[in-house]
């Protein structure tokens, strides 16, 4: 399978090359430190499977992961990450990761996770899965105590609020103690939710339903 590998850091990335490389089924087609360089190598190189970073420069892993999906449907996303919170984690599949590992993964994890990715079968970190299944458990919880208008979750009617008070995205993410990618993925789903085009539209709606 033609994989890329993507992560800001160098040994890091160098790293994960040298393990890549020892995989009698995988060829590395080449790497990136950032979101938008992954999106020019795969529009190059079209590779079967990016194994890809969260927290990078310039464009980040969730954004990428997105836009790999969405331009390039045959190749498949497996994030690795240090990061297994449960909002990486929903961001994550949300926007079309089919593999979720974290950087204490083994050689062995790393390669079923690829070979999964590249049959389009999804694997995830025993960690990773437990959690996506209490978050499922929760989000079920909520819709029915929570009785916010167009499904709005909690965490989402707590950004939609800081943003009627006229807060960017930084100061979001600190008060709730967050990271600014977070904030913004919260966002998009806001706006989805509301059928809001900026956070003009947002704001309004957000004094409409008592959510100030």
């Amino acid at each position: 399978m033609r994989v890329l590998i993507v992560d800001d850091q160098t040994l890091i990335r160098e790293g994960l090359v040298t393990i890549c490389e020892h995989l009698e089924d995988v060829d590395v087609v080449g790497t990136a430190g950032d979101g938008e360089e992954a999106l020019r190598v795969v529009a190059v190189e079209d590779p079967d499977v990016v194994l890809m970073d969260l927290r990078m420069p310039r464009m980040d892993g969730i954004a990428a992961t997105r836009a790999v999906r969405e331009r390039h449907p045959r190749t498949q996303v497996v994030v690795l990450t240090t990061y297994s919170d449960d909002e990486s984690i929903s961001a994550a599949i949300a926007a079309g990761a089919l593999g979720y590992l974290t950087k204490d993964a083994g050689r062995e994890d790393i390669h079923r996770a690829l070979q999964a990715a590249a049959r389009g079968q999804a694997l995830l970190d025993p960690v990773v899965y437990a959690r996506i299944a209490r978050l499922a458990t929760d989000r079920q919880s909520d819709g029915a105590e929570s009785g916010l208008p167009d499904g709005l979750t909690v965490r989402e009617a707590e950004v939609l609020a800081q943003v009627a008070r006229g807060l960017s995205n930084t100061e979001i993410a600190s008060v709730l103690f967050v990271s600014e990618a977070t904030v913004k993925t919260h966002i998009n789903r806001i706006f989805a939710k509301t059928q809001s085009r900026d956070r003009a539209q947002a704001v309004a709606y957000a004094h409409q339903h008592g959510l100030t």
